[in-house]
């Protein structure tokens, strides 16, 4: 009797153990390599398209808040959605953020950047087939048009690298480092993006991601000032990744003070 209960305590282990193995099973190339670079397309280019359509049919007495709250709900939404497939950039300051603090490998980050800046411009194509050619004539597409004057870029410029460094130390900081990651992540970057359009969308228009910027530009043909929606989300990543590199990362990610 008591050998028949053992028997059947290793049969029982055994399966465990190969329904494990089954688990754990190593992905193929398929999901290590393109499938990623399609979700980061498709949610960058989803991601644009709302964005642009909730700026071209924006209610007047809604102000702010019909594109801060589209902006920062699809974004949530959509990382919800494919985070374990590519970790939801969708966003090329994010993604050099992410590297260059060990969340991804080298060989990803351009097919990452590729795959984002493709995916801004079908976003903002899908835009211009859904939205009146009045009202994108009127809204230039969505493109950034809020700097004017050259005497007036410096402050829009800094509110991009201030915010977009805030929306990048929470993609870090809860999706990157292992001490302070949170299930919460869509949740907290989506509140961030919308708390942020909020504060500074009459300032620079509130960008925060060069793919968001390139699409409308590229078809409407508007580019003042284009360059400090790359360089403003860029740089402000890049202070992010410093500062969880060097003093708010655990550990295994600071560089120093280990």
């Amino acid at each position: 009797m008591a050998e028949d209960k053992v028997e059947l305590h290793n049969m029982e282990k055994a399966l465990m153990d190969k329904m494990g193995q089954h688990d754990v099973r190593e992905s193929n190339l398929f999901e290590r390599l393109f499938q990623p670079c399609v979700a980061e397309l498709v949610g960058t280019a989803f991601f644009v398209f709302i964005g642009c359509v909730s700026v071209i049919e924006n209610v007047s007495d809604a102000g702010r808040l019909q594109p801060a709250l589209a902006h920062g709900l699809a974004v949530a939404v959509l990382i919800a959605c494919m985070a374990e497939i590519s970790g939801s950039h969708f966003n090329p300051s994010f993604t050099i953020a992410v590297y260059l603090c060990g969340g991804m490998e080298l060989k990803m980050v351009a097919p990452y950047l590729i795959s984002q800046l493709t995916g801004g411009l079908l976003g903002a194509v899908m835009a211009n087939g859904m939205t009146s050619n009045e009202k994108y004539a009127q809204a230039q597409g969505a493109a950034f048009t809020v700097l004017q004057a050259d005497d007036h870029v410096w402050k829009p410029l800094f509110g991009e690298i201030a915010m977009t460094c805030l929306v990048t130390m929470v993609v870090l900081l809860g999706a990157v480092n292992a001490k302070s990651k949170s299930p919460l992540v869509p949740f907290l970057v989506g509140c961030t993006v919308i708390i942020n359009v909020l504060v500074g969308g009459d300032v620079s228009g509130t960008c925060l991601n060069p793919a968001r910027a390139l699409g409308p530009a590229v078809l409407t043909n508007y580019w003042t000032h284009h360059w400090v929606y790359w360089v403003g989300p860029i740089t402000g990543g890049l202070i992010a990744a410093a500062l969880v590199r060097i003093l708010l990362g655990d550990n295994n990610t600071r560089l120093l003070m280990k």
